[in-house]
């Protein structure tokens, strides 16, 4: 196997676990938010102030979270996959 086709799949592979990582996060703080709404409902109808509950509030940082990730997975492949993929096909 050649240093390209090793530098390839190392990077193939690095893809493949921060997809993982970043999916089982978002799979975590998702069913986490469920499983508060199904077992916890009297904590979510707490108010934080008038008219936020700890669920709304909740509910808007599991999309924040989304968001969150979803920046996160695109600055890397900007700023590592894509420049070594262009390394890659020099």
């Amino acid at each position: 196997m050649t240093d390209r086709q090793q530098r390839l799949r190392t990077l193939a592979a690095t893809q493949w676990r921060l997809a993982l990582t970043l999916t089982g996060t978002m799979i975590a703080v998702y069913f986490g938010f469920i499983l508060l709404v199904a077992y916890r409902k009297e904590l979510l109808g707490r108010l934080v102030a008038p008219g936020l509950s700890i669920g709304i509030l909740l509910g808007a940082l599991v999309i924040f979270a989304t968001w969150l990730l979803t920046w996160a997975y695109v600055w890397w492949a900007n700023t590592r996959y894509d420049e070594e993929l262009a390394r890659l096909r020099e």
